[in-house]
């Protein structure tokens, strides 16, 4: 009898991680959708592509995740890849040092993160305004740059972007790649195994005990969002790298698929709880639906965000049911 009930327990899933298990089935799901239907489809290098053309993107997830588990939000992180891809490509059209231009850019996202979050938390600011005047600055100051296109052919950036790493034989990678792998691997150690993570998750699920628990609450909120300007000025190193290109208008919208990534990912927008690695899911969920669409070549591009919508809707919903099954469950337990 007690063994049955050790089996039935192993084999209960954990309810905190029934979304990214949705996720994670959904793009499995897909992806063996698109080896159906579509010839060529099914290869290490199309699942490889998936990682190339989104790391940008899943370095800024994991930041604007951080922000979602406190309970709040960055909107800035889109503008701020557009505005670190045009202080990347003046700079190296001044003949500054290519390194010492990532040095700088790195150092304008802390600096920008540092003090949106000493204005949320000092001011005590709503971050949906500060972060909101945050994207509307970076964007601004974007044009003040330059009003069109710069080209980057610097050398050592060139060399940077077109560099592959092999992983099999004819499929590769890209440098961009291992930079967001090792952001991953940094977050879910941050998150899961240190003061700074358990603190995080405690401001998001009740901020008022969070404090009586004595935990640096005020400091572990500016860093949040030092660490958020950190990964959207990365994510905007990688992305220039990619396109080879600085414009004032690159990433328009993109913090909101930041933030889709976040909820398909299985990261609650209230807070206080989902897995760091959920993004990274919900980016390549996302992409797969883009690439199902190029396979097609009959589907415009904008029904990838259509099919996102319906997906958030989903998502959005799931959780809604989650947390109305957990308050039940306290109301009858007290």
């Amino acid at each position: 009898m007690n063994k049955s009930i050790e089996k039935k327990s192993k084999l209960r899933i954990n309810k905190d991680y029934i979304s990214i298990y949705a996720t994670i089935a959904l793009f499995i799901l897909l992806f063996l959708i698109g080896s159906v239907l579509y010839d060529g489809f099914l290869s290490i290098q199309v699942f490889s592509n998936l990682f190339i053309d989104n790391a940008y993107l899943i370095v800024v997830a994991i930041g604007e995740a951080v922000a979602i588990l406190t309970g709040g939000i960055d909107l800035s992180v889109g503008a701020m890849i557009a505005f670190v891809s045009m202080i990347t490509a003046s700079l190296l059209q001044k003949g500054v040092n290519p390194f010492l231009v990532m040095i700088i850019i790195l150092l304008v996202g802390i600096v920008f993160g540092t003090v949106q979050g000493i204005l949320i938390q000092k001011f005590n600011l709503h971050p949906w305004i500060v972060t909101l005047a945050g994207m509307f600055f970076a964007r601004g100051s974007s044009y003040i740059i330059s009003i069109d296109t710069i080209i980057i052919d610097n050398p050592v950036f060139s060399k940077i972007s077109s560099y592959r790493i092999s992983i099999f034989p004819g499929a590769f990678i890209s440098i961009n790649v291992v930079v967001s792998l090792i952001v991953l691997a940094v977050a879910v150690y941050m998150l899961k195994f240190t003061k700074f993570g358990r603190t995080v998750y405690a401001i998001g699920g009740n901020e008022n005990s969070a404090k009586l628990m004595g935990l640096p609450v005020e400091k572990t909120k500016i860093l949040v969002y030092t660490f958020s300007g950190f990964c959207s000025s990365l994510g905007g190193l990688l992305f220039t790298i990619y396109t080879l290109s600085g414009y004032g208008l690159h990433c328009n919208g993109m913090e909101m698929d930041a933030i889709a990534a976040c909820v398909i990912g299985g990261i609650l927008l209230t807070g206080g709880s989902g897995n760091i690695i959920g993004p990274l899911f919900g980016v390549l969920t996302t992409g797969i639906i883009q690439s199902l669409i190029m396979f097609d070549g009959t589907l415009n591009s904008w029904w990838t965000k259509i099919a996102v919508g319906m997906l958030l809707f989903i998502f959005i919903a799931l959780q809604r049911i989650i947390v109305i099954r957990d308050e039940k469950r306290k109301v009858t337990s007290s």
